[in-house]
């Protein structure tokens, strides 16, 4: 069974940095593609950045510029570094892997989600 632990959520001012982390685990083969989306109270969830197993990233023109996204194949995991946070940003993010290959199953899979509160 594939599971997704993300973590670095918290409390920070406007103007401050964080840093999100979300592992995979399970008989993993592979992961097509992984990326970080976000809801706040009352809205959609929304893409903030994707990442392909070969590093191509796309990411929301809101974010651009501040937050970037990496990965670590060899470690199933992803991360979104968050710069020149803004109250806007907060948010529940949530990570996805998309197409992870086990051996008995490809299918997408969603993290639990962690708090991103971003203070004035």
């Amino acid at each position: 069974q594939v599971q997704l632990v993300e973590s670095g959520g918290g409390l920070v001012q406007a103007g401050g940095s964080l840093r999100l982390s979300c592992a995979a685990s399970g008989s993993i083969f592979s992961i097509n593609a992984m990326g970080w989306y976000r809801q706040a109270p009352g809205k959609q969830r929304e893409l903030v950045a994707t990442i392909t197993s070969g590093g191509s990233t796309n990411n929301a023109a809101c974010v651009k510029g501040r937050f970037t996204i990496s990965r670590d194949n060899a470690k199933n995991t992803v991360y979104l570094q968050m710069n020149s946070l803004k109250p806007e940003d907060t948010a529940v993010y949530y990570c996805k892997a998309d197409g992870v290959l086990t051996t008995i199953y490809r299918g997408d899979y969603w993290g639990q989600g962690t708090q991103v509160t971003v203070s004035s």
